[in-house]
């Protein structure tokens, strides 16, 4: 079974699939998959451009975790959303030195639920898993996840609504 953690960058992906790895799992980061069919850069955005169809088209499916923030685009069997409230977003992301412009890209993003929708575009709704990670440690994240996998928890998403900040200067 090949499981997706997806979410906007900042929402916890990297740290929570570290802690899973120690837990025993098989996890692989997305960046490692995509940089051969990196095409370019955008500039503006700082950010890699990649060649998505011919990742998709390419990927070989495996047993584990596939970690990255377009993962959900991939054909998955089970798919977690890892979100984060935009606020917190917009400083986890300041503090990584990402430019104003992609901060408030990202922030968007996620007030507007780009990636939930994405993924549920690719994904039965019964394989979803949304994650508020906002004010969760990111081990309590892990043993949600693990659960998830192991099917302990059902899938379920639409609990996390940020459209109350799409007003704001985000």
């Amino acid at each position: 079974m090949m499981v997706c953690i997806t979410g906007t960058p900042g929402t916890g992906k990297s740290a929570v699939s570290e802690i899973l790895r120690k837990k025993g799992f098989n996890v692989v980061s997305q960046n490692d998959t995509a940089k051969k069919y990196i095409i370019g850069a955008d500039s503006e955005r700082d950010t890699d451009i990649i060649d998505e169809d011919r990742w998709i088209d390419e990927f070989e499916s495996f047993d584990g975790i596939i970690e990255g923030h377009i993962t959900h685009l991939l054909p998955c069997d089970r798919v977690v959303v890892l979100r984060c409230r935009p606020d917190v977003l917009k400083s986890r992301l300041i503090s990584r030195g990402y430019s104003p412009e992609k901060v408030s890209e990202n922030a968007m993003a996620e007030a507007l639920d780009v990636v939930l929708i994405e993924a549920l575009e690719n994904c039965p709704e019964d394989q979803i898993y949304e994650i508020d990670t906002t004010n969760m440690a990111v081990e309590q994240t892990a043993d949600e996840i693990a659960g998830f996998i192991n099917g302990k928890i059902h899938g379920r998403f639409g609990d996390t609504d940020w459209s109350v900040f799409l007003g704001d200067d985000i």
